[in-house]
């Protein structure tokens, strides 16, 4: 037992070390193995980290480069636009260089001659001093007097004698004139006057057409507005539609399309049928009844002042001054006053009366048709004139009218006389306060410019001015040459129909109280 119990120990003692060392070395091989799997692994997880680090170096290289060629791209790009302005910067500097070479060769050029210029001018003028200085000292020496002395004692002797000549001869002039002309001319020109008389119209841009009831407002208008779009398009007027009860307001600056969309409207409403092809028929009517108003309104007027043998197609022409007007004045009223008159003023003078009444009808044929053809009215006239066969009197007449050339005949000055009575008696033109007040002050600022003007005043609707003077710079003789001189300038400057009176008033006043 005991022995047993030994021979396990024993056997216990030899087999535990064996375990022991076997169990080390198969956890050695266990770890040797582990190890050996887990360096594998670690090789394995290297190369692949170092294969996904390669990829990733070769993206980041190429991302460089693409960003590097990107932006060396740009620069190239930055740096050709860069390259190209200032090649044109250099182009323009190089321009403007030739420029200013070719102008400063120019300048010197233009400095060398004004050089020579100069040089020459100098020269000429030290001669022209010298010749002066010798013919002054040789009038010294034969007068006697200095240059000085010479020029005093002139200036005081001549300068109140040629005041008063000159005062005293405006007014011999002056009087004389007035009285073997201003009564006379007064006679003609009133009598003329009161044995005219002509009605005036004012003629205006619209008319008025009166409908039976507001319900043909929508007739005129038509289906979706085709009636009133084919009658202005016939007419080339504008039809206003509006509020105002019972009426059709024609607008146009052309009277005789103005009448003829009247004429026709109204036959139209008349009518009763309206719509585009009877717009049409009518608007036809409406030009031929116009054409034939016309026609008689040029026979009236050459049958009313009483000329024959004028050429139809100037007739018809008269006929359409009816509709013609200027500052508000008719053309062919006026033409027929003027005609009136120029026959009056013909007899007054004694010549040809007709020839005058001839003139006087046909100076402002142009106006016809001024507007539809270039040129002003007087040569249009003149023109229409020679066309159909008008004498050389009425032609002078027709194109002297207005100052444009001289008149050469007695009857060419009656129409232009006879043109300025119509056209500046009160009430024939319409005058606008602004041109009325302008007038007044361009008349008291030319008056002011003057020496010696203390006041002025423009009165009677511009037909008077009147100047106060300073007593102690102006003399008697100087307001006679003033007043004349300020008419002139006033002829010179201003544009007025009839005629202005200059009054320049001097006065002294003496003031003392009794005490």
């Amino acid at each position: 037992m005991g022995g047993t119990i030994i021979a396990v120990i024993i056997t216990l003692c030899v087999v535990a070390p064996i375990t022991w060392f076997i169990a080390i070395a198969y956890r050695k091989k266990v770890y040797e193995s582990k190890i050996g799997k887990a360096e594998e692994k670690s090789r394995e997880i290297i190369d692949e980290a170092l294969k996904v680090a390669e990829t990733k170096k070769r993206e980041a290289l190429l991302e460089a480069k693409e960003e590097s060629m990107k932006t060396k791209n740009d620069l190239e790009k930055e740096v050709r636009e860069r390259r190209a302005e200032i090649q044109r910067y250099e182009r323009r500097v190089l321009s403007k260089e030739e420029n200013l070479e070719k102008k400063s060769e120019a300048l010197e050029k233009k400095e060398a001659g004004l050089s020579a210029k100069e040089e020459a001018l100098v020269k000429k003028k030290k001669e022209a001093e010298e010749l002066f200085e010798k013919e002054v000292q040789e009038l010294e020496r034969i007068s006697g007097f200095t240059s000085e002395q010479a020029k005093e004692y002139l200036l005081k002797t001549v300068e109140n004698d040629v005041k008063h000549d000159t005062a005293k001869l405006v007014k011999e002039l002056e009087t004389r004139a007035k009285e073997e002309a201003g009564k006379k001319a007064k006679e003609y020109v009133v009598t003329a006057i009161q044995k005219c008389a002509a009605d005036h119209v004012a003629e205006s841009t619209i008319s008025v057409v009166q409908l039976p009831n507001d319900e043909m407002k929508g007739r005129i208008i038509g289906r979706e507005g085709r009636n009133i779009r084919t009658l202005e398009t016939l007419t080339g007027v504008d039809l206003i539609i509006d509020d105002t009860p019972e009426a059709v307001i024609l607008s146009g600056f052309d009277p005789i399309r103005r009448e003829v969309a009247r004429i026709a409207l109204e036959k139209l409403i008349l009518d009763g049928r309206i719509h585009p092809a009877r717009i049409e028929e009518m608007v036809e009517k409406a030009q031929k009844e116009v054409d034939t108003m016309i026609r008689e309104e040029g026979e009236a007027a050459v049958l009313e002042v009483g000329i024959h043998g004028i050429h139809p197609e100037l007739v018809r022409l008269l006929g359409k001054m009816k509709f013609r007007t200027s500052y508000g004045q008719n053309a062919l009223k006026h033409s027929i006053e003027v005609a009136h008159l120029s026959g009056l003023l013909a007899a007054e003078i004694g010549v040809d009366v007709r020839m005058a009444k001839r003139a006087g009808l046909l100076h402002d044929i142009g106006k016809a048709v001024d507007h539809e053809m270039e040129g002003s009215h007087i040569q249009l006239g003149v023109e229409l004139c020679r066309k159909y066969k008008e004498s050389a009197i009425v032609i002078n007449a027709v194109e002297s009218h207005h100052g444009d050339v001289e008149p050469e005949t007695l009857i060419a000055c009656i129409v232009q006389a006879a043109d300025t009575i119509s056209a500046a008696r009160p009430g024939a033109r319409r005058e606008t306060i602004e041109t009325y007040t302008n007038r007044l002050k361009q008349l008291e600022d030319i008056t002011n410019t003057f020496k010696g003007v203390d006041k002025s005043f423009a009165v009677q609707a511009g037909r008077e001015v009147r100047i106060m003077v300073v007593p102690e710079q102006v003399s008697d003789d100087d307001m006679v040459l003033m007043a004349r001189n300020i008419s002139k300038q006033i002829e010179s400057e201003l544009e007025y129909p009839g005629q202005i009176k200059v009054n320049v008033i001097r006065e002294s006043r003496v003031t003392d109280y009794a005490k």
